[in-house]
Protein backbone atom coordinates (compact mmCIF):
# COMPACT_ATOMS: atom_id res chain seq x y z
CA UNK A 1 0.00 0.00 0.00
CA UNK A 2 1.47 3.58 -1.04
CA UNK A 3 0.47 6.20 1.26
CA UNK A 4 0.00 9.64 0.27
CA UNK A 5 1.09 12.51 2.95
CA UNK A 6 -0.62 15.80 2.13
CA UNK A 7 0.74 18.78 4.48
CA UNK A 8 -1.80 20.91 4.97
CA UNK A 9 -0.61 24.76 5.45
CA UNK A 10 -2.25 28.28 5.69
CA UNK A 11 -0.75 30.03 2.30
CA UNK A 12 0.75 33.50 2.18
CA UNK A 13 1.31 35.22 -1.78
CA UNK A 14 5.04 34.99 -2.52
CA UNK A 15 4.79 38.69 -4.18
CA UNK A 16 3.80 41.42 -2.39
CA UNK A 17 1.64 42.87 -5.31
CA UNK A 18 -1.88 43.57 -5.38
CA UNK A 19 -3.13 41.32 -8.13
CA UNK A 20 -2.10 38.06 -5.16
CA UNK A 21 -3.06 39.45 -1.86
CA UNK A 22 -6.52 40.61 -2.72
CA UNK A 23 -7.72 37.39 -4.18
CA UNK A 24 -5.83 35.36 -0.85
CA UNK A 25 -7.51 38.05 1.83
CA UNK A 26 -11.29 37.38 -0.06
CA UNK A 27 -10.58 33.69 -0.06
CA UNK A 28 -9.90 33.99 3.79
CA UNK A 29 -12.87 36.21 4.41
CA UNK A 30 -15.34 34.01 2.36
CA UNK A 31 -14.11 30.92 4.25
CA UNK A 32 -14.99 32.90 7.58
CA UNK A 33 -18.09 34.24 6.71
CA UNK A 34 -19.69 32.77 8.97
CA UNK A 35 -18.39 35.75 11.28
CA UNK A 36 -20.24 38.78 8.95
CA UNK A 37 -24.15 36.88 9.40
CA UNK A 38 -23.83 37.88 5.67
CA UNK A 39 -28.28 37.41 4.33
CA UNK A 40 -26.84 35.10 1.51
CA UNK A 41 -24.16 33.80 -0.29
CA UNK A 42 -23.98 36.75 -2.50
CA UNK A 43 -24.12 39.31 -0.21
CA UNK A 44 -20.98 37.16 1.35
CA UNK A 45 -19.17 37.40 -1.44
CA UNK A 46 -19.93 40.85 -1.70
CA UNK A 47 -18.63 41.23 1.99
CA UNK A 48 -15.41 39.23 1.23
CA UNK A 49 -14.32 41.14 -1.77
CA UNK A 50 -14.98 44.47 0.00
CA UNK A 51 -13.00 43.58 3.07
CA UNK A 52 -10.20 42.35 0.90
CA UNK A 53 -10.13 44.85 -1.14
CA UNK A 54 -9.74 47.34 1.92
CA UNK A 55 -7.57 45.45 3.82
CA UNK A 56 -5.11 44.53 0.68
CA UNK A 57 -2.65 48.27 0.23
CA UNK A 58 -1.80 47.56 3.99
CA UNK A 59 -1.24 44.57 3.70
CA UNK A 60 0.81 44.61 0.64
CA UNK A 61 2.75 47.22 2.42
CA UNK A 62 3.68 44.72 5.39
CA UNK A 63 5.07 42.34 2.79
CA UNK A 64 6.67 44.89 1.33
CA UNK A 65 8.69 45.48 4.32
CA UNK A 66 9.24 41.91 4.85
CA UNK A 67 10.51 40.81 1.35
CA UNK A 68 8.89 37.68 0.07
CA UNK A 69 7.24 35.15 1.98
CA UNK A 70 9.37 32.36 2.89
CA UNK A 71 6.24 30.86 4.17
CA UNK A 72 5.80 28.42 1.21
CA UNK A 73 9.41 27.87 0.47
CA UNK A 74 10.06 26.59 4.25
CA UNK A 75 6.85 24.51 3.52
CA UNK A 76 8.08 23.13 0.35
CA UNK A 77 11.34 22.02 2.15
CA UNK A 78 9.37 20.18 5.00
CA UNK A 79 7.70 18.33 2.67
CA UNK A 80 10.91 17.19 1.03
CA UNK A 81 12.55 15.99 3.93
CA UNK A 82 9.83 14.19 5.47
CA UNK A 83 9.48 12.47 2.44
CA UNK A 84 13.21 11.53 2.90
CA UNK A 85 12.70 10.63 6.17
CA UNK A 86 9.97 8.39 5.95
CA UNK A 87 11.68 6.96 3.45
CA UNK A 88 14.64 5.99 5.36
CA UNK A 89 12.03 4.11 8.24
CA UNK A 90 11.08 2.07 4.86
CA UNK A 91 7.54 3.50 4.60
CA UNK A 92 6.56 3.78 1.17
CA UNK A 93 4.90 7.60 0.71
CA UNK A 94 4.37 10.18 -1.72
CA UNK A 95 4.26 14.00 0.24
CA UNK A 96 2.74 17.02 -1.22
CA UNK A 97 1.77 19.90 0.02
CA UNK A 98 -1.87 22.23 -0.16
CA UNK A 99 -2.63 25.45 0.62
CA UNK A 100 -6.02 26.76 2.20
CA UNK A 101 -5.99 30.20 0.51
CA UNK A 102 -2.67 30.23 -2.19
CA UNK A 103 -1.03 27.60 -4.40
CA UNK A 104 -1.10 25.03 -4.94
CA UNK A 105 -4.72 24.61 -3.25
CA UNK A 106 -5.75 21.58 -1.87
CA UNK A 107 -7.84 20.34 -4.37
CA UNK A 108 -4.48 20.30 -6.50
CA UNK A 109 -2.36 18.54 -4.36
CA UNK A 110 -5.35 15.68 -3.82
CA UNK A 111 -5.71 15.39 -7.38
CA UNK A 112 -1.54 14.56 -7.92
CA UNK A 113 -2.18 12.19 -5.22
CA UNK A 114 -4.57 10.92 -6.99
CA UNK A 115 -2.83 10.47 -10.07
CA UNK A 116 0.29 9.04 -8.37
CA UNK A 117 -1.64 6.16 -7.35
CA UNK A 118 -1.54 6.50 -3.65
CA UNK A 119 -4.21 4.19 -1.76
CA UNK A 120 -3.88 5.59 1.65
CA UNK A 121 -4.15 9.52 2.20
CA UNK A 122 -2.55 11.36 5.59
CA UNK A 123 -4.25 14.72 6.12
CA UNK A 124 -1.16 16.73 8.20
CA UNK A 125 -1.89 20.03 8.91
CA UNK A 126 1.10 21.85 10.05
CA UNK A 127 -0.33 23.42 12.65
CA UNK A 128 0.86 22.85 16.01
CA UNK A 129 -2.45 24.13 17.96
CA UNK A 130 -5.89 23.35 17.04
CA UNK A 131 -7.96 25.99 15.47
CA UNK A 132 -11.15 25.77 13.69
CA UNK A 133 -9.65 28.17 10.80
CA UNK A 134 -7.01 26.51 10.52
CA UNK A 135 -6.35 22.65 11.31
CA UNK A 136 -10.48 21.97 11.12
CA UNK A 137 -11.23 24.09 8.31
CA UNK A 138 -8.07 22.98 6.35
CA UNK A 139 -9.09 19.37 6.74
CA UNK A 140 -12.47 20.10 6.19
CA UNK A 141 -11.53 21.48 2.14
CA UNK A 142 -9.45 18.06 2.03
CA UNK A 143 -12.59 16.39 2.17
CA UNK A 144 -14.17 18.34 -0.14
CA UNK A 145 -11.42 17.76 -2.38
CA UNK A 146 -12.12 14.63 -2.50
CA UNK A 147 -15.67 14.62 -2.78
CA UNK A 148 -15.33 16.86 -6.07
CA UNK A 149 -12.63 14.62 -7.19
CA UNK A 150 -14.88 11.54 -6.52
CA UNK A 151 -12.09 9.35 -5.30
CA UNK A 152 -12.52 7.44 -2.40
CA UNK A 153 -8.84 6.44 -0.51
CA UNK A 154 -8.63 5.18 2.71
CA UNK A 155 -8.11 8.43 4.37
CA UNK A 156 -6.25 9.36 8.39
CA UNK A 157 -6.61 12.74 9.69
CA UNK A 158 -4.46 14.37 12.56
CA UNK A 159 -5.59 16.99 13.80
CA UNK A 160 -3.89 18.02 17.53
CA UNK A 161 -0.05 17.42 17.68
CA UNK A 162 1.23 20.11 20.26
CA UNK A 163 1.44 17.58 23.36
CA UNK A 164 3.55 15.64 21.38
CA UNK A 165 6.75 15.51 23.45
CA UNK A 166 9.30 15.87 21.07
CA UNK A 167 7.99 18.76 19.80
CA UNK A 168 7.62 20.59 23.74
CA UNK A 169 11.22 19.56 23.93
CA UNK A 170 12.37 21.22 20.41
CA UNK A 171 10.69 24.56 21.07
CA UNK A 172 12.68 24.25 24.22
CA UNK A 173 15.40 23.85 23.47
CA UNK A 174 14.76 26.97 20.32
CA UNK A 175 14.48 28.98 22.87
CA UNK A 176 17.36 28.12 25.03
CA UNK A 177 19.80 28.10 22.02
CA UNK A 178 18.48 31.68 21.59
CA UNK A 179 18.67 32.97 25.26
CA UNK A 180 22.45 31.17 25.30
CA UNK A 181 24.00 33.16 21.77
CA UNK A 182 21.72 36.48 23.20
CA UNK A 183 23.37 35.97 26.74
CA UNK A 184 20.20 36.14 28.33
CA UNK A 185 18.63 34.65 31.80
CA UNK A 186 15.43 33.79 31.64
CA UNK A 187 15.21 33.72 34.99
CA UNK A 188 16.62 37.43 35.65
CA UNK A 189 14.38 39.60 37.28
CA UNK A 190 14.60 41.94 34.49
CA UNK A 191 13.62 39.42 31.81
CA UNK A 192 9.98 38.50 31.07
CA UNK A 193 9.11 35.31 28.78
CA UNK A 194 6.16 36.27 26.42
CA UNK A 195 4.47 33.48 24.39
CA UNK A 196 2.71 34.98 21.15
CA UNK A 197 -0.26 32.83 19.70
CA UNK A 198 -1.84 33.52 16.91
CA UNK A 199 -5.57 34.98 17.48
CA UNK A 200 -8.82 33.85 17.02
CA UNK A 201 -12.65 35.16 17.39
CA UNK A 202 -14.79 34.29 20.14
CA UNK A 203 -17.93 33.00 18.20
CA UNK A 204 -15.15 30.03 17.48
CA UNK A 205 -14.28 28.88 20.77
CA UNK A 206 -17.99 29.89 21.63
CA UNK A 207 -19.13 26.75 19.01
CA UNK A 208 -16.47 24.11 20.95
CA UNK A 209 -13.02 24.76 19.68
CA UNK A 210 -10.57 24.40 22.22
CA UNK A 211 -7.58 26.37 21.24
CA UNK A 212 -7.42 28.73 23.74
CA UNK A 213 -7.25 25.81 25.97
CA UNK A 214 -4.55 24.34 23.87
CA UNK A 215 -2.44 27.76 23.98
CA UNK A 216 -2.48 28.10 27.63
CA UNK A 217 -1.56 24.15 28.18
CA UNK A 218 1.55 24.35 25.27
CA UNK A 219 2.86 27.73 26.91
CA UNK A 220 2.31 26.09 30.38
CA UNK A 221 4.33 22.99 29.48
CA UNK A 222 7.52 25.40 27.76
CA UNK A 223 7.67 27.00 30.82
CA UNK A 224 8.02 24.13 32.78
CA UNK A 225 10.44 22.80 30.81
CA UNK A 226 12.67 26.12 30.95
CA UNK A 227 12.11 26.61 34.61
CA UNK A 228 10.27 29.71 34.51
CA UNK A 229 7.18 30.32 36.86
CA UNK A 230 6.55 33.96 36.04
CA UNK A 231 5.69 34.46 32.00
CA UNK A 232 3.10 36.39 29.46
CA UNK A 233 0.73 35.26 26.99
CA UNK A 234 -0.53 37.48 24.20
CA UNK A 235 -2.51 37.25 20.94
CA UNK A 236 -2.25 38.48 17.61
CA UNK A 237 -5.34 39.68 16.60
CA UNK A 238 -6.86 41.42 13.33
CA UNK A 239 -8.86 44.60 13.25
CA UNK A 240 -10.02 43.60 9.86
CA UNK A 241 -13.91 42.83 11.39
CA UNK A 242 -14.66 45.53 13.28
CA UNK A 243 -17.71 43.80 15.12
CA UNK A 244 -15.86 40.71 15.67
CA UNK A 245 -14.38 39.63 19.26
CA UNK A 246 -10.91 38.41 19.56
CA UNK A 247 -9.14 36.52 22.12
CA UNK A 248 -7.47 38.59 24.71
CA UNK A 249 -5.19 39.81 25.77
CA UNK A 250 -3.74 41.64 23.13
CA UNK A 251 0.02 40.95 22.44
CA UNK A 252 0.70 44.59 21.85
CA UNK A 253 -1.43 45.18 25.08
CA UNK A 254 0.98 42.86 26.98
CA UNK A 255 4.34 44.14 25.97
CA UNK A 256 3.69 47.90 26.05
CA UNK A 257 2.75 46.98 30.25
CA UNK A 258 5.34 44.10 30.92
CA UNK A 259 7.20 45.03 33.91
CA UNK A 260 10.27 44.04 32.98
CA UNK A 261 13.03 45.66 30.92
CA UNK A 262 13.69 43.40 28.33
CA UNK A 263 11.29 40.38 26.28
CA UNK A 264 11.76 37.15 25.01
CA UNK A 265 9.40 36.63 22.79
CA UNK A 266 8.28 33.40 21.53
CA UNK A 267 5.79 32.63 18.76
CA UNK A 268 3.66 29.17 19.28
CA UNK A 269 1.26 28.95 16.44
CA UNK A 270 3.72 28.79 13.78
CA UNK A 271 5.99 26.65 12.53
CA UNK A 272 7.23 28.83 9.41
CA UNK A 273 8.51 32.19 9.49
CA UNK A 274 5.69 34.44 7.53
CA UNK A 275 4.42 37.93 8.25
CA UNK A 276 2.81 37.43 11.27
CA UNK A 277 6.55 36.76 12.92
CA UNK A 278 8.62 38.82 10.65
CA UNK A 279 6.13 41.40 10.31
CA UNK A 280 3.49 41.36 13.04
CA UNK A 281 6.30 40.82 15.77
CA UNK A 282 9.85 41.52 14.27
CA UNK A 283 8.73 45.16 13.29
CA UNK A 284 5.24 46.29 14.83
CA UNK A 285 5.68 44.49 18.30
CA UNK A 286 9.66 45.42 18.60
CA UNK A 287 7.85 48.84 18.36
CA UNK A 288 5.75 48.85 21.37
CA UNK A 289 8.42 47.82 22.89
CA UNK A 290 10.64 50.34 21.77
CA UNK A 291 7.98 52.87 22.66
CA UNK A 292 8.14 52.24 26.34
CA UNK A 293 11.88 51.49 26.60
CA UNK A 294 11.54 47.58 26.62
CA UNK A 295 14.33 45.70 24.94
CA UNK A 296 12.89 42.96 22.68
CA UNK A 297 13.89 39.45 21.39
CA UNK A 298 12.30 37.35 19.68
CA UNK A 299 12.80 33.84 19.51
CA UNK A 300 13.15 31.98 15.65
CA UNK A 301 10.95 29.41 14.27
CA UNK A 302 12.76 25.89 14.82
CA UNK A 303 11.46 25.57 11.21
CA UNK A 304 14.45 23.85 9.73
CA UNK A 305 15.31 21.47 12.87
CA UNK A 306 15.98 17.68 11.95
CA UNK A 307 13.85 17.04 14.58
CA UNK A 308 10.74 18.63 13.48
CA UNK A 309 10.63 16.44 10.57
CA UNK A 310 11.38 13.14 12.81
CA UNK A 311 8.45 14.41 14.30
CA UNK A 312 6.02 14.29 11.46
CA UNK A 313 7.68 11.16 10.12
CA UNK A 314 6.34 9.75 13.55
CA UNK A 315 3.12 11.43 13.86
CA UNK A 316 2.39 10.05 10.23
CA UNK A 317 3.66 6.53 11.18
CA UNK A 318 1.46 6.60 14.79
CA UNK A 319 -1.64 7.78 12.84
CA UNK A 320 -1.78 5.01 10.21
CA UNK A 321 -0.79 1.89 12.55
CA UNK A 322 -3.47 2.72 15.83
CA UNK A 323 -7.02 1.78 15.65
CA UNK A 324 -8.33 3.63 18.08
CA UNK A 325 -9.19 7.48 17.43
CA UNK A 326 -9.84 10.11 20.17
CA UNK A 327 -10.66 13.63 18.90
CA UNK A 328 -13.29 16.15 19.83
CA UNK A 329 -13.19 18.36 17.06
CA UNK A 330 -12.89 16.08 14.17
CA UNK A 331 -14.56 12.61 15.45
CA UNK A 332 -12.27 9.69 14.10
CA UNK A 333 -9.05 11.94 13.36
CA UNK A 334 -5.38 10.97 15.55
CA UNK A 335 -5.13 13.40 18.03
CA UNK A 336 -3.00 14.01 21.24
CA UNK A 337 -5.21 16.22 22.75
CA UNK A 338 -7.38 13.27 24.07
CA UNK A 339 -5.68 13.52 27.88
CA UNK A 340 -6.11 17.09 27.50
CA UNK A 341 -9.71 16.61 27.52
CA UNK A 342 -10.23 14.47 30.00
CA UNK A 343 -8.17 16.61 31.99
CA UNK A 344 -10.37 19.92 31.38
CA UNK A 345 -13.46 17.63 31.59
CA UNK A 346 -12.40 16.73 35.20
CA UNK A 347 -11.12 20.16 36.61
CA UNK A 348 -14.63 22.03 35.40
CA UNK A 349 -16.53 19.12 36.68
Amino acid sequence: MTTGILLLNFGEPERPELDEVVPFLEAIFLANMRLEHAADAEAGRRRARMLAERRAPALVADYRRMGASPLAEQTRAQARALDVALRRRGFEARVAVGMQFTGPSIVDAVRTLCRAGVDRLVGLPLYPLCGASTTIMALERLQDALAALDWHPDVTEITGWHRHPDYSILRTRAVRMYCEEAEIDLGGVDTRLVFSAHGTPLKYLEEGNRYDLYVRDHCRELARRLGVEHYELGYQNHDNRPDVEWTLPEIGEVVRHVEAERVVVVPVSFMQEQSETLVELDLDLREDADSVGVSFHRVPIPYDDPQFVMLLAQLVQNACAVERRACRCRPGAYCLNDRLEYEASVSSS
